[in-house]
């Protein structure tokens, strides 16, 4: 099982939030402040440092949690592909203030001076787990020494590592990011719903790196700015316009629905409808499955 074609194809915003992730835990180890970031009662109730709420948000505490966070990220962005970019901006948004209001919740009850949680994006990527477990199918079974695994089983076992990683300063985190994704699933606030306007997805999705191997656009203009003479050719009055065809859906577009859980019959005949898509064919596909 893997998140779909490598990659951050038709995952913008999940591309930027891994390099501002990396980004944040880097800055903060160079300055020697990762251990200053985390949520404690008293960073909450009596000196509220809203940078540093911010930066806590962002970055890990330590380069184990580092890795296993950002692998996580990085297989999730299956359901960036899945929902598209706009909607799952607002599963960032809502499970990444969802679990901080939790957060200071539990602080609140368990006052608790001693306790700081432990920094990173715990809250989205423990949210993830909801629809990944509820959501993507086995495709994979194996046995090692009389135990059934799955494919599914090696992200399990990476979220438990992180989960576990700092104890009870990691395990609340862990928690609250599972109550963001459950109110998410319940549509709680019919979030499900909500999408950002059409240039946020477009945003993220300039900020990508350029491709490596593809040749630049050969400019049909000359150095003086005018048309060359062999760019413009009378039209043959005798030809019919050409009738535009299907296209044939691209490999790398099936697999990436394939990988959501849908059968690669299904996935095809989306695609061609939807002109090679993706999110198209995605919505195409959800929509058959709720009739």
């Amino acid at each position: 099982m893997n998140g779909g074609p490598s990659g951050f194809n038709n995952a913008p915003v999940t591309r930027s939030f891994i390099v501002a992730s990396a980004i944040f835990t880097v800055f903060s180890g160079i300055q020697g402040g990762a251990h200053k970031l985390g949520f404690s009662y008293q960073d909450v109730y009596q000196k509220v440092n809203f940078l540093k709420i911010l930066e806590s948000a962002f970055a890990f505490s330590s380069t184990p949690e580092l890795m296993f966070g950002l692998y996580m990220l990085y297989y999730f962005r299956v359901f960036e592909r899945q929902i598209g970019s706009n909607k799952y901006s607002v599963f960032i948004l809502f499970s990444s203030m969802t679990s901080i209001i939790c957060e200071v919740l539990a602080l609140a009850l368990l006052k608790d001076t001693s306790l700081k949680f432990t920094p990173g994006p715990y809250g989205l990527i423990f949210a993830s787990f909801i629809p990944f477990y509820l959501d993507i199918p086995v495709s994979t079974k194996i046995r090692v020494f009389g135990v059934q695994f799955s494919d599914k089983s090696f992200i399990y076992l990476a979220g438990l590592q992180l989960l576990l990683s700092s104890w009870k300063r990691s395990i609340f985190p862990g928690i609250c990011g599972f109550v963001a994704g459950s109110l998410y699933r319940m549509n709680f606030f019919y979030i499900r719903k909500a999408k950002f306007p059409e240039f946020i997805s477009s945003f993220f999705a300039r900020l990508s790196w350029p491709s490596i191997g593809r040749m630049p656009a050969t400019s049909t203009r000359n150095a003086m700015g005018s048309m060359p003479s062999y760019a413009v050719r009378p039209v043959e009055p005798n030809y019919p316009a050409p009738v535009p065809s299907t296209p044939e859906p691209l490999e790398a577009s099936i697999a990436t629905l394939v990988s959501m859980g849908f059968d690669r019959s299904s996935a095809r005949q989306a695609l061609i409808q939807a002109r090679n898509d993706v999110n198209v064919a995605t919505n195409i596909l959800l929509e058959s499955q709720s009739l």
